[in-house]
């Protein structure tokens, strides 16, 4: 049985402002619940002129409260920033109050530029992600409340100490994460959409290594894959043109929202902008609903992997929504 899921960005559309943004996501999990996605996770960006997700932490207490059967997390928490034990107690508040239903997923990037990565961590040299995985570790100990014997702060524990924890994932675009979740033994989602190329190639390394864990004695990986679907082949193509513009002037940290589909279209673009263009439009899968089955069908084969989490950033609301809808509808999501 194939999973899908939701990874929303909270992207602020040309037109809206960032509290908009955040009460469509929450319109949206609402949604995805009522459509029989299996879990809906928010993401964390800083400083952003398109995406107004900073603390998935609080926004998934929110969610979740307006929810009841779907699981509900971070895709991803920025860890280089931040304490393991804060981040543990955190997650143990909401893993306390929703039992059973929380993950946390963690990223290895910054989630943000140099100088807002230096504000988040004034002061300090927590932002190094070279003491990554030495963050893991120390997170996923702290969760369970089992600190090694030498560790200096043994004696701490994040409270509150509850029947069930967080279910813990790692999320990454390159062979790194695949490395550092199969060493410790948790749950990797490779970023599709961020990273098109060697999708397989990593998903195959990360079983092939996996270490048994006590969270996981098996692999438990997904792929997060950007998708539009809508009636017809044309109307996906033309509502999935706002990205490429889109994902460009984030690039050069410009605002002004989610562009439409024609401010696109009629964009002066130069031959390195449209090759920067291409690239962004082959990690893209559009369709109508019967061709997006197709391809997210084919790529769960070619992947290994039983979850595929959606990703979807369009200048219209409704024209999201309907993707999810349709595909909700194709893969008989309701019945599950």
């Amino acid at each position: 049985m194939l999973r899908l899921s939701v990874l929303d960005q909270s992207p602020i559309r040309k037109g809206c402002t960032p509290s908009d943004a955040i009460r469509e996501t929450l319109l949206l999990a609402k949604k995805a619940e009522e459509l029989g996605y299996y879990r809906f996770w928010v993401a964390e960006h800083h400083s952003h002129p398109m995406f107004a997700g900073t603390s998935p932490e609080v926004l998934i207490g929110q969610l979740a409260s307006m929810t009841s059967t779907i699981r509900v997390g971070s895709g991803g928490v920025m860890l280089s920033h931040y304490s393991p034990l804060k981040v543990a107690e955190n997650f143990r508040v909401l893993e306390s109050i929703y039992p059973g239903r929380i993950d946390l997923g963690l990223g290895r990037a910054p989630g943000a530029d140099r100088l807002t990565s230096s504000a988040l961590s004034l002061n300090s040299d927590d932002f190094n992600v070279d003491r990554f995985p030495q963050k893991i570790r120390d997170l996923r100990c702290w969760l369970s409340g089992d600190l090694q014997d030498d560790h200096p702060f043994k004696k701490v524990a994040a409270m509150p100490v509850g029947e069930s924890i967080p279910q813990m994932w790692l999320l990454g675009s390159s062979d790194q994460g695949a490395i550092i979740a199969s060493h410790f033994g948790v749950s990797f989602c490779f970023a599709h959409f961020i990273s098109g190329n060697g999708a397989s190639q990593v998903m195959d390394y990360y079983k092939k290594n996996f270490k048994p864990s006590s969270e996981n004695r098996e692999p438990s990986c997904s792929l997060a894959i950007f998708v539009v679907c809508a009636e017809t082949e044309e109307e996906a193509k033309y509502l999935a043109e706002s990205r490429p513009l889109m994902m460009l002037r984030s690039r050069r940290g410009e605002g002004g929202g989610v562009p439409t589909p024609d401010e696109s279209l009629s964009y002066n673009w130069t031959e390195l902008e449209r090759n920067f263009a291409d690239s962004i439009r082959r990690r893209t899968i559009v369709g109508n609903p019967e061709q997006i089955k197709e391809k997210l069908l084919e790529f769960s084969k070619k992947c290994g992997v039983n979850e595929l989490v959606i990703v979807n950033t369009l200048h219209s609301f409704e024209a999201r929504l309907k993707t999810y809808e349709l595909l909700s509808e194709v893969f008989n999501l309701k019945s599950e």
